[in-house]
């Protein structure tokens, strides 16, 4: 890789040589204009467990690129082409210019979900699904995202407004207390890494902030340290969890969320 070492470094060595080749790749399709390639996520915060967790890229174009190009990507990291040795690839493509801007909006040009363990998924465009995984993906990167190709994530990645932000952290609470198509332990982690940035105004790893939580909140302790059990073990065998108890949880987490509204949207 040349010059182009020094940044896959900071990934985990299980994943490094399939992230080289998507920038490779990435690159080839994308041409010379290609703005930046980062990784987010997980990888970001430093908690990627092999087996569990997804590989989470950010793709920066200038843009937007003629479809054409977008379909022609999708089609070089399909996971059929580009084994993905993670759990699955979830890469969100954006316009350099959309992601420089704070928005709470889903704006991006694709999101591609493939991998073993995800179910395929190419969308060209904002489909009316929830948007509120994108501002936190964008928002964890302008924090601590990995520039695998291009210039320091901060730079070409906003994070959104305060009032944006704190919205799709209640709607992130909200869906995972709906609890429709999530294991019960990454429930219950994310509403652990909501509270604890709403108390910190950082992005912490999901057992970090688990962590954090169960110093303080006694009465859920044995759950989220359940949680964090379920969540060291690899994806397809994950432990079931209380689910009246993840409940409770979750509208707690909603609830200490809701409390920052009004220092949020100051």
């Amino acid at each position: 890789m040349g010059a182009e070492t020094e940044p896959f470094r900071a990934v985990p060595a299980e994943v490094r040589p399939y992230l080289a080749e998507l920038v490779r790749r990435t690159r080839a399709v994308c041409g010379p204009g290609l703005t930046g390639v980062v990784a987010v996520g997980s990888l970001a915060l430093g908690d990627y467990r092999h087996g569990r967790s997804d590989v989470d890229v950010t793709v920066l174009v200038p843009g937007p690129p003629p479809a054409a190009v977008l379909r022609e990507l999708a089609d070089a990291l399909d996971h059929r082409r580009l084994p993905c040795p993670a759990a699955g690839l979830e890469l969100v493509v954006y316009a350099a210019d959309f992601a420089r801007r704070p928005s709470g909006a889903a704006g991006y040009l694709l999101d591609l979900n493939t991998g073993a363990h995800l179910p395929g998924r190419a969308a060209f465009g904002p489909d009316g699904g929830p948007s509120f995984w994108y501002a936190i993906d964008r928002a964890v990167a302008h924090q601590s995202g990995l520039a695998l190709y291009g210039p320091p994530a901060a730079e070409v990645i906003a994070a959104p407004r305060a009032a944006d932000l704190h919205a799709a952290l209640r709607a992130s609470v909200r869906e995972h207390g709906d609890g429709t198509g999530h294991l019960a332990d990454n429930r219950v982690l994310n509403g652990c890494r909501a509270v604890a940035y709403c108390r910190t105004g950082r992005w912490l790893a999901k057992r970090d902030a688990a962590r954090q939580l169960a110093a303080t909140e006694g009465h859920f302790r044995p759950l989220i340290e359940a949680a964090v059990h379920s969540f060291e073990r690899p994806r397809t065998a994950a432990l079931p969890l209380p689910a009246a108890q993840v409940r409770e949880f979750l509208g707690w987490a909603r609830a200490r969320v809701d409390e920052h509204a009004p220092a949020a949207d100051a």
